[in-house]
């Protein structure tokens, strides 16, 4: 929930000083991607952008941050309503992705912000204010992208106190960032004059003006202050020659003249207060006890005294934070029990009121740990599906105490770890919650027992899966059946997760041992394939299907396959059955059903609602592009490939392989290689670090036919015997055949480089390997005139009809390069070397009429 107030611009008072100067540089920020306002606090950061803002013609977004924005679905629902309040209907789709939770806001929320954001047709300003309170990684790393890709009548004002965490070398050198120091913010003597001329009744003379303007070097709240603490003053020459040192000094200095002087009553007020972040006259009645509250901040701003209306109306406020942190310092001083009733107080008025968040907030701040428990089992749901990073944050406040017999909560705490991928806190946790969870047997009613304990074997079976133990993750998954035969409920949290944590959709991707992998799954399969609402089944008969089909062993495959697209519990969950399909389509081409392969992939595009579409588009239409490689059909391929959206530069993170080795592929087979070898070599360092074995066999086997067809045999060779290598003790068959006619030539020539050896030699055993992989493509019934590409049996049949290579090129709109390129690649295949033998070959192969 976003608290309205933070989207306000602050209200200004009537009689801030005008400072052209300012407003010059802050306007030039129109014209750039990025204006940072950097300066320490009280140098009027808010002021100067809440003035600036106010009466221009743009559109101006604002968003005041806090700490309980340091959480990236809080921070872009925060930036998504900004804009909302000047750009009406703004954002629906982002909101859709941010409900989701954070795999799926990760991937798509900030992408989908960008294409709203070109829409809007007038300038607009957004201004981040405070956001020195973001210190997430992932938060800046998005907000480095947006940058990157902000279209150009977007424009970003964020103030901070600190250097930005996000690299802005690139934006300066295209003139698209625009800095606003600490220089620019002091005030220079003519407006030093005019402050103290409009805003005070001191009649205080330049010499004075001026040594205040030296000794607070233009610092604004230093004015501000020593105007404040000047009216108290019986001699106001000698309180100003008492002013001196640095800012720091003259602030603790300031501040406590200011304080000392004020009222018995509201210096306890303003320690009550000065927990909260923001207040109104209820609020502050709830933590003070005074029902003449609002009296008091009536009084605070009439003395000017650093309170900040964050509304017109006047209903909220807040105190600067200069005021805040020396309130607070000075609160820490009094009764402990003052203190924690005081946050209590606060917590409570809070959560009446529907401020969830804010009331945990108090309620920790305040060591009220069994109410913080509390509202967390009230917002459970909530937390869990938007994987709050803010829930994590409370969690690891509370003492284990406090939810020791709350095994729920334990449970969906173990799943927003995994969740955000912190593997290695939801490990810990999980063996943890093993013991507790059997010491409340005499504490809990059994059948309520029995689920939590299914539930955290549940949980031990998917970390040990993520540890490649499959034997220990086989015998957790017994201890689940035995105490929850039905299944654990955390198997439906995965419909919900569209590229966060779900370790079984892609299960070979993971597990390096088909051997192993073969063993579990054929077991687990049979002991699963009755039960008929159990999602994890639908995922191992996925994964069964393809670790078969990997095998050659494709009637095998393509039963198992069926199984699980004829299951009603996978259905929903997107992520998986997209898996199950394009097995199927794989098994369907390759059983020479190329109709049949290519239904099964359009189908499934028929099926998605959105938001679903957009979040899984991408991965299908990779198939799709694949598997007109197969069929021969390259121009289509080529057509994905400049729609997608990537780019062979992109930094790919372990969800986007498929999709980005799909775009090698397709680079490779349309003739840029040195782009396509860029990325695979990208890839292949990820997987590498990664241990994904299969997948980093697949980038290998890319790379030796990318190399092949830039006529680099040796590094071809080479690259093929490592992955040959890697692959031989698990048995990998058609990742090598399906690369058809291109990597039997490669076989070829690498059975004719290696003379013949025993069979007892490793090395032997791999070039045993490359020759049955060989014998069993060139027994495989596909028809060879599926070697050649759409476009090559064009080229080859222009030859044939005698026209000249410029002749070619012409007809078919190409450059006379491409067409050198499209005859090399005839000539490999066919292998030959000239026209003459090239016409024969085809012939002898029905490639040609």
């Amino acid at each position: 929930m976003i608290v309205r107030t933070k989207l306000y611009i602050p209200h200004m008072r009537h009689e801030v000083v005008a400072r052209p100067r300012l407003t010059r540089k802050l306007n030039e920020g129109m014209q750039v991607k990025l204006t940072h306002i950097s300066a320490q606090a009280g140098y009027g950061k808010t002021t100067a952008l809440g003035q600036w803002a106010k009466p221009g013609d743009a559109l101006v977004a604002w968003l005041s941050l806090d700490a309980r924005d340091n959480d990236y679905i809080q921070f872009w629902n925060g930036v998504t309503a900004s804009i909302q309040e000047v750009v009406p209907g703004f954002g629906e789709e982002i909101r859709s992705f941010l409900e989701k939770g954070l795999g799926a806001s990760r991937a798509y929320a900030v992408p989908s912000l960008l294409n709203d954001l070109d829409r809007i047709t007038n300038e607009l300003a957004v201004v981040l204010d405070d956001y020195h309170f973001i210190e997430s990684a992932m938060i800046h790393d998005s907000l480095a992208y947006l940058l990157e890709h902000l279209p150009s009548h977007i424009h970003l004002y964020i103030a901070s106190r600190n250097e930005l965490a996000i690299p802005t070398a690139r934006l300066m050198a295209k003139g698209e960032f625009n800095l606003i120091t600490m220089q620019d913010m002091r005030f220079l003597p003519d407006e030093g004059h005019v402050f103290f001329r409009n805003m005070t009744d001191l009649g205080l003379t330049s010499a004075q003006v001026a040594e205040l303007l030296h000794q607070t070097e233009g610092w604004i709240s230093g004015l501000e202050l020593a105007a404040i603490s000047l009216r108290n003053s019986d001699n106001i020459a000698e309180s100003i020659r008492q002013f001196n040192g640095r800012q720091h000094h003259i602030a603790d200095y300031l501040l406590e003249e200011v304080f000392r002087h004020l009222s018995e009553d509201m210096r306890s007020f303003l320690l009550a207060t000065s927990i909260l972040s923001r207040m109104n006259d209820s609020l502050c009645q709830a933590v003070t006890g005074r029902p003449d509250s609002g009296r008091y901040l009536e009084r605070l701003e009439q003395l000017n005294l650093f309170i900040i209306p964050l509304d017109d109306q006047r209903s909220w406020y807040r105190y600067h934070h200069l005021f805040s942190d020396f309130l607070q310092r000075m609160g820490a001083r009094t009764d402990t029990n003052d203190w924690v009733q005081a946050h209590g107080n606060a917590a409570c008025w809070l959560e009446r009121h529907g401020l969830d968040e804010d009331a945990m907030e108090h309620y920790l701040a305040g060591h009220h740990y069994a109410d913080a428990v509390r509202l967390i089992e009230k917002n459970l749901d909530a937390l869990v599906q938007s994987e709050s990073i803010a829930f994590i944050r409370w969690m690891r406040a509370i003492p284990a105490s406090f939810f020791a017999e709350k095994p729920l909560v334990e449970l969906f705490y173990i799943t927003v770890l995994s969740g955000i991928g912190d593997h290695e806190a939801a490990s810990l946790r999980i063996g943890q919650a093993r013991v507790r969870f059997q010491a409340l047997k005499d504490k809990l009613n059994e059948p309520e027992w029995k689920q939590a304990m299914g539930n955290i074997y549940f949980f031990s079976a998917v970390d040990a899966f993520l540890k490649k133990d499959l034997v220990r993750t086989s015998e957790y998954f017994e201890q689940c059946e035995h105490y929850m035969p039905e299944g654990s409920v955390f198997q439906t949290m995965w419909r919900y997760q569209y590229d966060g944590y779900n370790p079984f959709t892609d299960f070979l991707a993971h597990i390096n041992d088909l051997h192993a992998a073969d063993v579990f799954l054929s077991r687990w399969v049979d002991a699963l394939g009755n039960k008929t609402q159990y999602p994890l089944a639908g995922t191992f008969l996925a994964a069964y299907s393809r670790l078969l089909y990997e095998w050659d062993r494709l009637e095998e495959a393509e039963r198992y396959a069926n199984l699980a697209l004829g299951r009603r519990d996978v259905r929903p969950y997107v992520r998986i059955f997209i898996q199950v399909a394009a097995s199927a389509s794989w098994i369907q081409q390759a059983l020479g059903r190329p109709n049949r392969a290519a239904e099964l992939l359009e189908d499934l595009k028929s099926q998605l609602d959105a938001p679903e579409y957009r979040l899984f588009i991408l991965k299908i239409e990779a198939e799709q592009a694949c598997l007109a490689l197969r069929q021969g059909a390259v121009d289509e391929a080529l057509a994905w490939l400049q729609g997608c959206g990537l780019s062979h530069t992109d930094e790919v993170a372990l969800l986007q392989v498929q999709a980005y080795m799909a775009y090698a592929k397709v680079l490779s087979a349309g003739g840029q290689w040195e782009e396509a070898l860029d990325l695979l070599d990208r890839l292949h360092t990820l997987l590498r670090r990664e241990d994904h074995l299969r997948d980093r066999i697949k980038v290998l086997i890319l790379q030796a036919v990318t190399l092949q067809r830039a006529s680099r045999a040796a590094e071809a060779l080479a690259k093929l015997e490592t992955v040959l290598r890697l692959a031989e003790p698990e048995g990998y068959i058609r990742s090598f055949v399906d690369e058809g006619e291109e990597m039997a030539l490669l076989l070829s020539a690498y059975g004719k480089t290696r003379p013949a050896v025993s069979v007892r030699d490793p090395a032997g055993d791999v070039r045993v390997y490359a020759n049955r992989l060989l014998q069993m493509m060139q027994s495989a019934p596909e028809p060879m005139r599926s070697v050649l590409t759409e476009q090559e049996t064009k080229v080859l049949q222009l030859i044939a009809d005698g026209l000249p290579n410029k002749e070619i090129a012409l007809r078919l709109n190409i450059t006379g390069e491409t067409v050198k390129t499209h005859i090399k690649s005839v000539y490999r295949k066919l292998e030959v070397n000239n026209r003459v033998r090239a016409l024969q070959r085809a012939r002898e192969l029905s490639i040609l009429g």
